[in-house]
């Protein structure tokens, strides 16, 4: 009877089978996989207790689901074997196949392992293949049907019909475990791609906000911001700017795209962009605005990357300092130039004398020429004197040069014999009768006097000549590239300049002035040269009668 009827219950078995598969793939998550495969044990292969243990990262296994007993369910449901009592449990007992049976005539040493177990207590078998209630049965569940990384282990208990499975049981049960351990596989899969597309939309929804926040603080900043290319044939060229740029230089976005930060430079600052420009930085500089005017502002650059590899970009902060410019300016002009008549002063006009002399005395020009040769030669204690250095000479030297030395030296005309030198006159004046003027009219008469007598020597001399004011009533004129009768003559020119009379509150007063011709030559300090004027200053003063040089 039981023959005929095997068919049979293998039938139905494998209908019970295919329906547990079936259910395997329906689970949603990996929990609902989980306790899918412990009820495709209890419901499908006909075994009263089912425990799914699953490998943890860390290697332990943990109880994961359960099914057939509620109370057991509660009690070890989340409780975690070691890995090494679990191998020790696969390497036990009678190899079913991949199964693992372990019988209670050997199971009894696992009793104390740190392994959750249920079981009860049960009559010793009475056939040889009755179900002891201490018996054990395991079907591991590998990553691959080739004995890939262990997944899990199913254990089961108690089968139904009281017996230990038959060939086609143990063939159910290692069909069941492969088809578990492709869907446990499957849901972790899809666990992994949820969780993924999960940071994935969080980090876009991030990347999106990120993007917003730099849009909003990118077009309402209140300074200017533009962004340029880097690198390629359009180099510089802006992409993008904001409105606060925009009304700064007085152009629309549209026409900003067709400039580079290059095209709006000033031509002395493009240096200045440049290097700021390479890889980021800092820099104060002047950009044009539409009505051809400049305006100071202050660049602010960071280099960007799109993506990893991607282009970069240069992210571009300008902030408007024309009034800070303009004070600073103010401040620099105000120390350096005279507070009544706006000329420079004594200290910015020993500056600008001081950039035309060196310590050294300048040779002949016979000496220069030969001494010239000497050093195009070899010719090194020759070369030494013109301050250059052959490489491995560590000698000394010469003071006021240095090992390349392209200062033009300045010489002065001989005074006696014209032969055509020229070089950097310095006339001192000294105004004849300006204390009477003072002690007669007061001193806002004497202030007018000074302020146009310094208008009067202005209008006299040549752009890039300096008039400068000593303090008091002496003035001095810097004029470069006359000779010995150019100085005169000019001299006589800004003394003519001044006698005419000066009308203050309705009232024409008179100075004179007097005049001493200097030269600023190599090998003199500043003190030198402006002291030679003023002693001859007062030769030339001395040697005119006190009618010439009354005034008032």
């Amino acid at each position: 009877m039981e023959a005929e009827s095997e068919p049979y219950v293998r039938l139905a078995t494998m209908r019970q089978l295919h329906q547990a598969v079936a259910d395997l793939n329906t689970a949603r998550s990996l929990a609902d996989t989980l306790q899918s495969v412990a009820d495709g044990i209890v419901e499908g292969l006909g075994y009263e207790l089912a425990c799914v243990n699953l490998v943890r990262p860390e290697g332990d296994l943990v109880i994961a689901a359960f099914a057939g007993n509620a109370a057991a369910e509660a009690l070890i449901t989340g409780r975690v074997g070691s890995r090494d009592s679990w191998e020790r449990r696969l390497s036990m007992g009678e190899a079913w196949g991949s199964l693992r049976f372990i019988p209670h005539t050997e199971g009894w040493v696992l009793l104390d392992d740190d392994v959750p177990q249920w079981h009860t207590e049960g009559p010793e078998p009475r056939f040889e293949d009755e179900w002891h209630p201490l018996d054990r049965l395991y079907a591991p569940m590998y990553a691959s049907a080739g004995g890939g990384d262990l997944l899990g282990v199913i254990s089961v208990d108690r089968p139904r019909n009281g017996r230990r499975p038959g060939a086609w049981g143990r063939e159910a049960l290692q069909m069941y475990a492969s088809q578990a351990a492709i869907a446990i596989s499957n849901a972790r899969l899809r666990s992994n791609m949820q969780r993924a597309l999960v940071r994935l939309e969080r980090e876009q929804q991030a990347l999106r906000a990120s993007e917003e926040s730099f849009r909003q603080a990118f077009e309402y900043a209140p300074s200017g911001m533009a962004i340029a290319e880097m690198g390629g044939d359009q180099q510089g060229r802006l992409l993008r700017t904001n409105d606060a740029l925009c009304r700064l230089l007085g152009r629309p976005a549209s026409v900003m795209r067709r400039y580079s930060f290059a095209d709006l430079v000033h031509p002395e600052d493009i240096g200045t962009l440049l290097r700021t420009s390479a890889e980021g930085g800092r820099a104060e500089l002047r950009l044009s605005r539409r009505d051809g005017t400049y305006l100071w502002v202050s660049l602010r650059n960071s280099v960007v990357a799109d993506t990893a590899d991607g282009p970069r970009f240069l992210l571009t902060h300008v902030e408007d300092i024309e009034e800070r410019k303009r004070h600073e300016l103010n401040l620099a002009h105000r120390a350096s130039h005279d507070a009544l008549t706006g000329l420079p002063n004594s200290a910015e006009l020993k500056s600008r004398l001081s950039a035309r002399i060196c310590e050294r005395p300048h040779s002949s020009p016979a000496a220069t020429a030969i001494e010239a040769l000497d050093a195009a030669y070899g010719d090194v204690e020759s070369s030494l004197t013109h301050g250059y250095q052959p490489d491995g000479y560590e000698g000394e030297a010469i003071p006021g040069g240095g090992p390349f030395d392209h200062h033009v030296h300045t010489v002065a005309p001989d005074p006696e014999h014209d032969d055509g030198t020229k070089g950097l006159a310095v006339l001192f004046c000294d105004l004849d009768g300006f204390k009477s003027i003072n002690d007669r009219f007061g001193h806002h008469t004497g202030d007018a006097v000074l302020i146009e007598v310094a208008r009067r020597l202005s209008t006299c001399v040549r752009d890039g000549d300096t008039v400068a004011r000593l303090g008091g009533d002496e003035f001095v004129v810097l004029a470069d590239g006359l000779g010995a009768a150019d100085a005169a003559d000019l001299a006589v020119r800004l003394r003519n300049a001044i006698i005419p009379p000066i009308r203050v509150d309705g009232r024409a007063v008179r100075v004179g002035a007097s005049f001493g011709i200097g030269w600023a030559e190599c090998g003199m300090t500043v003190e030198e040269v402006l002291r030679s004027a003023d002693q001859r200053m007062y030769v030339e003063k001395r040697s005119r009668s006190k009618v010439h040089r009354r005034a008032g």
